[in-house]
Parts: structure tokens; C-alpha cells; sequence
């Protein structure tokens, strides 16, 4: 449903790319988070988790900043995670304001039953697209998200 916002050609093209964009991303995550949530993890948790698996350990201030999150609410989601003993914190040797977050065996075994499925269903959901689809669309979101253009991309139809 394009926007009723009744401003200019520009401001109703936009938020009709931003509606859409932000509905996409919420239905996409639906579909693709019931891995996460039947192992008892929130989004952030699974992504948290996934970022240490393949990363290795990071500062608290490190995986706020990849997760789009600031680092007190962030707190939070590590708290719940290292009550449940899947990740531990540890204070640096020599600087000992820095806290870095691993993840523990337990959270390892985890991540690494739920991300093959996950895989799929990510894999699945994106099926609607086709390979070059998938790609143009990987361009255009990064073009977006740093906010540079993508003058180079052939313009639809052309």
C-alpha cells in the first residue's frame, strides 16, 4: 500500500520506499527468526551469538556497534545471554576497563545447531528472488545503509 502522505512527488516516493522497506525487513525477520525462538533465543541473542561464532570475542562496545544498538541497552541482552551460560564475559589483563564477550561451549553448541537452519530458512525466504535480484538488492541496501550512491547500477527498465 503506497503512502497517503500527500507532500511531494519525492517526499511520497520516499516514504513509500521507506514503508515498504520497513515492512520487508519485519516480515523477512518473522520468517526467518523461528530457529532463533524455538532454541529460546531473541533475534539480538541469535545475533549476538552468530557475530561471536564467526568473530570470535568482542568488546561489549563492538557488538553494540554491529547490532545498531547502544552499548547500555546492549548490556541487557549480554546479561541474559551469561545467565544462561552461553556467553562469559572477561576483563582485560591490561586495560581493565575493557570487557570482552565470549562465547561459552554451551553457547557454541547452541549456535552451531540452530545456524544450519536458520541458513535455510533465510535461503528459503530469499527464493523469491533470483540470483541477480539477490545481488542488485545487496547493492542498493549497502549504497543505502553508507549512504553512497549507486550511480553504476542500471536503472530499472533500461
Amino acid at each position: 500500500m503506497p503512502t497517503h502522505y500527500s507532500g511531494t512527488e519525492d517526499e511520497a516516493r520516499a516514504l513509500d520506499v521507506f514503508i515498504k522497506l520497513m515492512r520487508a525487513a519485519q516480515s523477512v525477520g518473522d520468517r526467518t527468526g523461528q530457529p532463533a525462538a524455538a532454541a529460546g533465543l531473541s533475534p539480538t541473542q541469535f545475533g549476538v551469538m552468530e557475530t561471536l561464532y564467526h568473530l570470535g570475542p568482542l568488546m561489549v562496545s563492538q557488538l553494540a556497534d554491529k547490532h545498531l544498538m547502544s552499548r547500555n541497552n546492549f548490556t541487557v541482552v549480554i546479561d541474559n545471554l551469561e545467565k544462561a551460560g552461553l556467553v562469559r564475559r572477561e576483563r582485560g589483563h591490561e586495560d581493565r576497563r575493557v570487557v570482552m564477550v565470549h562465547l561459552t561451549d554451551t553457547g557454541c553448541d547452541r549456535i552451531k545447531a540452530v545456524l544450519p537452519d536458520f541458513v535455510r530458512a533465510v535461503v528459503r525466504d530469499m527464493q523469491v528472488l533470483s540470483p541477480p535480484q539477490q545481488k542488485q538488492l545487496a547493492t542498493l541496501l549497502r549504497c543505502l545503509g553508507r549512504q553512497q550512491s549507486c550511480s553504476d547500477l542500471p536503472e530499472e527498465g533500461a
